[in-house]
């Protein structure tokens, strides 16, 4: 099975000159020297919040190609969904090959102490490879 290499999901909060500071941006990064295609990724939050459990829609959002070395919105998501767990399963073809991998940043995650530079971006969030 060949191993998912060179991909980053890295969430990072909007800069402040924007208004809407509740949501934040979730992007996909591309640190190949190459571009993929046929890119779907597949977006859910889920776990407990006060003894409930909650679970969000899961999104689906499909592109043609990322290019190389190329930075990708998928999709903004609000502050509020921090105190859940944040799946995205990512799948793309790459050299004649499928591939996928799941992205998970747990309950918690999502604070300013693990930010760390987000390469494109000139901006800092926190990012999973």
């Amino acid at each position: 099975m060949q191993k998912v290499e060179d991909l980053a999901i890295a969430i990072v909060p909007r800069p402040e000159e924007e208004p809407g500071e509740e949501l934040w941006d979730t992007f996909l990064i591309n640190l190949k020297d190459e571009s993929i295609s046929n890119v779907l990724i597949s977006t859910k939050g889920y776990g407990e919040i006060e003894g409930e459990n909650r679970k969000t829609t899961t999104l689906r959002h499909f592109f043609d190609e990322i290019g190389p070395l190329a930075i990708q919105m998928i999709e903004p998501i609000h502050k509020a969904l921090f105190d859940l767990t944040n799946e995205y399963w990512v799948s793309f073809t790459f050299e004649g090959f499928m591939f996928d991998k799941r992205y998970v940043f747990v309950r918690g995650s999502i604070v300013e102490e693990n930010f760390t530079q987000i390469p494109f971006l000139d901006r800092k969030g926190v990012m999973i490879r």
